[in-house]
C-alpha cells in the first residue's frame, strides 16, 4: 500500500544516533526512520513525516509522551520502538514492560494505523549486554507475539548478521552508524514491501584476525570513555536526552 503519513516513536535508535545529517555533521541526526521516510516521499507526493523519538526515554515516556501525540495525529504508519533503555537496567521486568508495550499497540492499532515493531539485536556479542541476553530474548519475544496478536510489521533485526559486525556500529557500541542505518532501513522498506535500492542481507569482507591484546585495550578505552559516563549519568538519575524536543514534532512534508 502507499503510505501517506509516517510517525516514528521511541528512543536513540529512532532518532538516528549516530548517524550524521547530509550536511556531514554530527546534528542533526538521520537514522534508519529519515531514511525510510525520504524513500516514502519519492513514492507519494503528498507525503508527510514526524519523527517524535528522543534518545534516553524509557518505554513509560514513549507512551506517556509520544503515543498519544501519535494517536491524535492518525497517521497510516506509525513505528514503535522502546524498551531497550529499560532493559539495560537492573531489575527490569521484561514481562510488564511488554504488557505496557501492548496497551500502546493497541491504542496505535484503534486509529486504523498500520504499526510497525521491533525486535532487538542479539546482544551476545556484547560483553556487558550479554549477561542480559535472556531478559532480552523475553521481551524481543513478548513483541512477536504483541505484532501477530494486533496485526503489526515485525522487523527482526535478531536475524539481521550484517549488525552483528562492530563496523555496523559506531564507537559507544550502543549506536549504529551511518551503515548500521542503512541497512535497517532496507530492512524495514523489505517488511513494508517498498522497493528500496539498498539491501539488508550484509556481508561483510573479512578483516583478518584481531589479537586479544587490541580487544582488550578497545574494551579498557570503550570502558572509559563511553560505559563510565553511561553509568555516572545513571547514578545521578539523569538522561542523554534531559531538555531535548523531538527533531521533528510536527507531521509535515519534506
Amino acid at each position: 500500500m502507499a503510505y501517506r503519513s509516517f510517525v516514528a516513536l521511541g528512543d536513540s535508535f529512532t532518532e538516528g544516533l549516530n548517524d550524521p545529517g547530509p550536511d556531514g555533521v554530527a546534528g542533526p541526526f538521520r537514522g534508519w526512520a529519515d531514511r525510510v521516510a525520504e524513500r516514502l516521499a519519492e513514492l507519494e507526493p503528498d507525503f508527510r513525516y514526524a519523527n517524535l523519538a528522543v534518545r534516553g526515554r524509557v518505554l513509560g515516556q514513549v507512551v506517556e509522551q509520544q503515543v498519544p501525540r501519535a494517536v491524535e495525529m492518525r497517521p497510516d504508519l506509525v513505528s514503535l520502538c522502546a524498551g531497550g533503555n529499560d532493559l539495560l537496567r537492573p531489575g527490569c521486568d521484561p514481562d510488564a514492560l511488554a504488557r505496557r508495550l501492548a496497551g500502546a499497540v493497541r491504542d496505535l492499532r484503534a486509529t486504523g494505523a498500520q504499526v510497525l515493531l521491533f525486535t532487538g539485536v542479539d546482544p551476545r556479542d556484547t560483553p556487558i549486554m550479554r549477561r542480559a541476553r535472556g531478559t532480552f530474548a523475553i521481551f524481543y519475544m513478548h513483541i512477536r507475539s504483541i505484532s501477530d496478536l494486533y496485526g503489526c510489521r515485525l522487523v527482526d533485526q535478531w536475524s539481521m548478521q550484517g549488525l552483528r559486525d562492530w563496523r555496523a556500529w559506531s564507537e559507544d557500541r550502543l549506536h549504529m552508524n551511518a551503515e548500521g542505518h542503512r541497512l535497517v532501513a532496507a530492512k524495514v522498506c523489505d517488511v513494508l514491501g517498498v522497493e528500496c535500492a539498498d539491501d539488508w542481507r550484509k556481508e561483510w569482507p573479512s578483516r583478518g584476525r584481531v589479537t586479544a591484546g587490541l580487544r582488550r585495550r578497545e574494551d579498557v578505552r570503550w570502558v572509559r570513555e563511553h560505559l563510565g559516563p553511561w553509568v555516572v549519568r545513571r547514578l545521578r538519575g539523569r538522561s542523554s536526552g534531559d531538555g531535548l524536543d523531538p527533531k521533528r514534532p510536527d507531521l509535515l512534508g519534506f
